[in-house]
Formats: C-alpha cells, sequence, structure tokens
C-alpha cells in the first residue's frame, strides 16, 4: 500500500520505454514519492523492462494507477501542473520546479490533491493535456537543449518536493460550505460550455475552431474553482439556454 503520508500524484502521460519508467519510479522512491499514475503506456503494462530499471522501487510500480486517458489520471485531483520545456501559446502561471513544489506544498497542507503530469519521451505534452493543468512547471535549461529525459525530469520535480514537503503553508483559503472543485467537476463544466457554445455557433470559423477550444479549455483549468462556482456555472449557462428557448434575447 502507498505511505500515508499526504504528497503530490505523478502522472506519466503515455511513456514510450519501459525503462524511464521504471528510472522514473526509482527517482521518485528515493524521495519518498509512490503515487505513480500511468497513461497508455505505449509498450503495454505490466513492463518487466520498466521492473528491472525500478530496482528496489518495484513496489511504485505495482501500486501504479493505469489509465487510459489524461482525464481519467487527473480524477480527483483539485490542482494540476504541466512540466514542459516548450513554450506553449496558452495564458497559465508558470513556475520553477522550487517554487512548484512549495506551492504544491502549501496546497496540499490546506487539503488539495495536487499532480505533476510529465510527457512522453520524443515529443512531451500536447496542448490538449497541458490545457487540463492549472500551471506550468518549467525547469531553467540550456536553451540550445532545453530536452530532459522522463526520468531526469521526474528526479528534479520530486527533489524539490521533498525539500518543500516540511514547510509550513504560509496562507490558507476559508472554505464556506463548499470545496475545491476537482478536474472531474471541472472537466464537466468544460464539456457543458463546449457543447453549448458549439451549438450556438461560438467556434467560428472553422479554420480556428480547434484554437478556440483549447482557449476555452484553458480559461477553466486557470481559475480557481470551488464546487459552488462550477454549480453557479453550469445553472448560468442552463439558465441563458432556457431563456433563449422561451424567445428571450435578440441580436
Amino acid at each position: 500500500m502507498p505511505t500515508g503520508k499526504p504528497q503530490p500524484a505523478f502522472v506519466l502521460v503515455r511513456p514510450q520505454m519501459g525503462e524511464n519508467i521504471g528510472a522514473a519510479a526509482r527517482a521518485m522512491w528515493n524521495f519518498g514519492l509512490d503515487r505513480m499514475r500511468v497513461v497508455a503506456p505505449r509498450d503495454g503494462w505490466p513492463s518487466a523492462s520498466a521492473v528491472a530499471m525500478a530496482s528496489g522501487a518495484g513496489r511504485l510500480l505495482d501500486e501504479a494507477l493505469l489509465v487510459a486517458d489524461v482525464p481519467g489520471a487527473l480524477d480527483g485531483c483539485h490542482y494540476v501542473y504541466a512540466t514542459t520545456a516548450r513554450g506553449r501559446e496558452l495564458t497559465k502561471p508558470i513556475f520553477s520546479p522550487e517554487d512548484a513544489m512549495r506551492d504544491a506544498a502549501r496546497r496540499i497542507a490546506g487539503g488539495q490533491k495536487v499532480a505533476v503530469m510529465f510527457g512522453p519521451e520524443r515529443s512531451g505534452l500536447e496542448n490538449d493535456d497541458v490545457v487540463r493543468a492549472n500551471a506550468i512547471i518549467t525547469v531553467p535549461v540550456n536553451p540550445e537543449f532545453p530536452s530532459l529525459n522522463l526520468a531526469q525530469c521526474v528526479l528534479l520535480t520530486a527533489y524539490e518536493w521533498r525539500r518543500a514537503a516540511d514547510a509550513l503553508p504560509a496562507s490558507h483559503v476559508h472554505m464556506h460550505n463548499t470545496q475545491w472543485a476537482d478536474q472531474v467537476e471541472v472537466e464537466a463544466l468544460a464539456a457543458h460550455y463546449d457543447a453549448r457554445m458549439d451549438e450556438a455557433g461560438f467556434f467560428y470559423p472553422d479554420h480556428k475552431s480547434a484554437i478556440m477550444r483549447q482557449t476555452l479549455r484553458n480559461f477553466w483549468s486557470r481559475m480557481p474553482l470551488t464546487q459552488a462556482d462550477t454549480r453557479l456555472l453550469h445553472g448560468i449557462l442552463r439558465q441563458m439556454v432556457r431563456w433563449k428557448d422561451r424567445g428571450g434575447g435578440g441580436a
């Protein structure tokens, strides 16, 4: 069983080689992390090469959560970081690994469940993955050679988590009759608005539709939403649709 100490989940998105998954597990366990989620590994699961590379950290692989897609991997999480070395045409908070893990420690101390996403070795996370994150982690590497091995990136982040894990939270948010919305609730809200905006012809012209959808999805991830917020926003959209169906509005 995983240890009981609160900590972030590390999500390996579409990893390509079992050896890298095993090395990531070993890096995590070096710093006391044992919550691994693996999304659609290219070479299948379980992986003998991952077990061989993990050495004494094989328990993490035995207990790793295997999921089919990113939304499933983020189930139950309230705040998500995406690691990426490439510039993104997305408006999001950007952290160094040190500042990100300090932020994560404060959030976890306040009762939130946090995840960190790591992309596949060859190309990293896709924009459709990154829009589901609330913030980005970027390592200050050599701009002429910015690519990090998956296990290296995991190691850097796990090391900074270990440094921040015992720090006291500097502040907290008082929650009145609500809790932070998790990723499933945010995903449902995003899908609701995407569907209704599509029906309304908002995603126009067609050649701009994909980037408009990404921008809207990124908007929801960037906001610190509570469960009460999501219920309110669902209700606003439902009422607007009903009002239009009753003949309200004009131009």
